[in-house]
């Protein structure tokens, strides 16, 4: 075994950068653990997964780690991709080559970690989760339970409910209940007033999701959404709303810690009325903010309730965790996401930047937390 040590201290959330973490080598004869980068994935967050993977294995140090890089084309396919793209035209994101040397499923039992940089369905669900589980390889992240708790809005938020976190009135919509009975729907909804939010339930990245002003566009929505998954999730919209979020990670004890707190912000003259799929990755119209312009008070208050809502799902290794603020001073949980965006702009990491946790040290703690996570029931 190896050791890996640290010296240093990240501000005002008490986690500690003195501390020492043995790397577990399982393959005779290695002095370097085989790592193996997953993303791309069948879901439609395959291009910002493959851009969070061109970034990461960008900042992965050679020396320590055995890296192989591991494509999921959008139909399923596992290859040997290299995550080198280059020249691509504006506005548009990466994908997995399907043309490339194939990576046998079985080949997961000659490494030592997996960091799977998948985002949405198929890949950030539990799904993956447990493919690892049952080969009996470490992974980073959530297990199989938090992973599919967090991806599953509905879930998340009666989870949420049960630990005091508060939250935003809503309605989810069965893929039968949509079918069968429509108008009973529409009431429900109808009971929360205008405007409303109508998004996938098991999707991100703002994929799907669609801001109603009227009745008349509701049904329109709701076929949108269902475009991605047929079980919708309806929120009534949180009025004059500021978007804060906080990122958590474990320490080598596994308590969590959450990062200082950010903010979203989408330019004023843009065309987004909210923080949309092409705002977050294709036309620059958003901003982080990093730390938020809020008060410490609130800041602690938002920091407690990340470590909450991460604990409250069972979450393990990190996790983002997005927040609400309206023009009343209500602060409300909107969701966790247990595989953040990870490129070096993306939220997640420029809060534990701001924190004092640099880029390639945070990818490098998370791969490290894994290898000395427990095979098996934890």
């Amino acid at each position: 075994m190896g050791t890996f040590c640290t010296a240093g201290n990240v501000p005002r959330n008490g986690y500690s950068n003195e501390h020492c973490i043995e790397s577990h080598v399982n393959r005779p004869g290695s002095h370097r653990p085989r790592l193996a980068v997953v993303f791309g994935g069948r879901s439609s967050e395959h291009g910002v997964s493959c851009l969070t993977a061109a970034n990461v294995l960008r900042v992965i140090d050679t020396d320590r780690y055995e890296v192989v890089p591991v494509g999921i084309t959008t139909d399923g396919q596992w290859v040997r991709e290299t995550a080198s793209w280059s020249d691509l035209p504006a506005g548009t994101l990466p994908s997995v080559d399907p043309g490339l040397p194939p990576f046998g499923l079985d080949e997961l039992r000659e490494v030592d970690v997996v960091l799977p940089l998948l985002h949405g369905p198929w890949g950030e669900d539990g799904t993956v989760q447990g493919l690892f589980e049952m080969a009996g390889v470490r992974y980073v992240g959530a297990g199989v339970l938090a992973s599919s708790v967090a991806m599953d809005k509905p879930f998340t938020k009666t989870v949420f409910a049960a630990g005091g976190l508060p939250q935003i009135p809503y309605v989810a919509v069965l893929p039968g209940q949509w079918e069968d009975d429509r108008e009973r729907v529409v009431a429900r909804v109808q009971a929360l007033g205008l405007p409303v939010f109508v998004k996938p339930a098991r999707a991100g990245s703002s994929s799907g999701v669609a801001q109603v002003e009227s009745w008349d566009d509701l049904e329109s929505a709701i076929e949108t959404a269902r475009e991605f998954d047929p079980k919708v999730l309806i929120e009534a919209a949180a009025q004059g709303k500021r978007e804060l979020e906080c990122g958590v990670i474990q320490q080598p004890d596994g308590s969590p810690v959450a990062s200082v707190v950010g903010e979203i912000v989408v330019k004023p003259d843009s065309a987004h009325e909210f923080y949309d799929f092409e705002a977050k990755y294709l036309d620059g119209t958003s901003t982080n903010v990093v730390p938020a312009d809020i008060s410490e008070v609130l800041s602690e208050r938002i920091r407690g309730y990340a470590v909450q809502a991460f604990e409250a799902i069972g979450c393990e290794g990190l996790a983002r965790v997005d927040f609400f603020l309206t023009d009343g001073g209500e602060l409300v949980v909107n969701e966790i996401n247990t595989m953040p965006g990870f490129t070096p702009y993306s939220m997640f990491p420029l809060l534990w930047e701001a924190s004092g946790v640099p880029y390639a040290e945070l990818v490098d703690r998370l791969v490290q937390l894994a290898l000395n996570r427990p095979l098996g029931l934890r």
